[in-house]
């Protein structure tokens, strides 16, 4: 929902989704999630989108959810939680948009390698 106008934009004003992450600060991960279906951007996400491309929020259709109901973001408390974590520290969050273009074999070699990391280090 929405996401097609988002990258007619991109087509319009001949820039990569890479390069409104950088200039607005919404990850790449955050975009990847919407093409994918996965996520629905908030209303504060489609104005700083709306603002950068010249257009009304209104543009990408109706991106909120219904009045008096509340916006249920993740499916548990652990998922939260560790959305969180990635919000709040960078280097996560460069783990993670590394993480989303990723094969597979590479994510799990990452992943090997921090808990061995962590194995080698058990107090941090």
């Amino acid at each position: 929902m929405g996401y097609e106008k988002f990258e007619k934009l991109c087509l319009e004003k001949g820039v990569k989704p890479y390069h409104v992450s950088v200039a607005t600060g919404i990850s790449t991960a955050t975009l990847s999630s919407w093409k994918r279906g996965k996520y629905t951007p908030k209303r504060d996400k489609i104005k700083v989108l709306a603002e950068y491309f010249g257009v009304s929020p209104d543009y990408f259709g109706d991106i909120d959810h219904e009045e008096g109901q509340p916006e249920v973001y993740y499916l548990n408390e652990e998922t939260a939680k560790i959305a969180q974590k990635v919000f709040e520290d960078p280097n996560l969050r460069i783990l993670f948009d590394a993480a989303v273009d990723s094969k597979p074999e590479n994510i799990q070699f990452a992943a090997d390698m921090l808990l061995r990391f962590k194995e080698s280090n058990p107090n941090g």
